[in-house]
């Protein structure tokens, strides 16, 4: 468990697999005053699947849902954590997000070795009109 922030405080969870990440539940209002109190944004819920790919699931209490189905910040968050754990996998790596929600999205983030150095995310989610 560790805080990560491009801006936004975000709590970084890793599970050890992908069922845990599948059958994320929580409850709601309890959340969302721990979010409240501890400033963050989101929960961001991550499993591995390799050094170029993640799944993520991003609870969004704090913004009065469930859960966000594409959270660049947190994407960004992440990257920055990464690169100040001096993490040893690829500074170039995908984000799937909102797959279990039915509303899948493609995080891609890129991060160069320098502390403070800037952090791209792109990629596609749904549009929303």
């Amino acid at each position: 468990m560790r805080f990560a922030s491009a801006g936004a405080k975000h709590l970084i969870l890793f599970v050890k697999d992908r069922n845990t990440l599948a059958n994320m539940k929580y409850p709601f209002e309890q959340v969302k005053a721990l979010m409240a109190e501890q400033g963050l944004v989101t929960i961001s819920l991550l499993w591995r699947d390799s050094d170029e790919l993640f799944h993520s699931r991003n609870a969004f209490a704090s913004g009065g849902v469930y859960e966000d189905p594409a959270t660049g910040a947190a994407a960004a968050a992440l990257a920055g954590y990464l690169r100040d754990i001096q993490w040893q996998g690829k500074s170039e790596f995908t984000i799937l997000q909102g797959e279990d929600m039915g509303v899948p999205s493609r995080l891609l983030v890129k991060y160069g070795p320098e502390i403070g150095e800037s952090v791209t995310v792109r990629g596609e989610v749904r549009h929303i009109e």
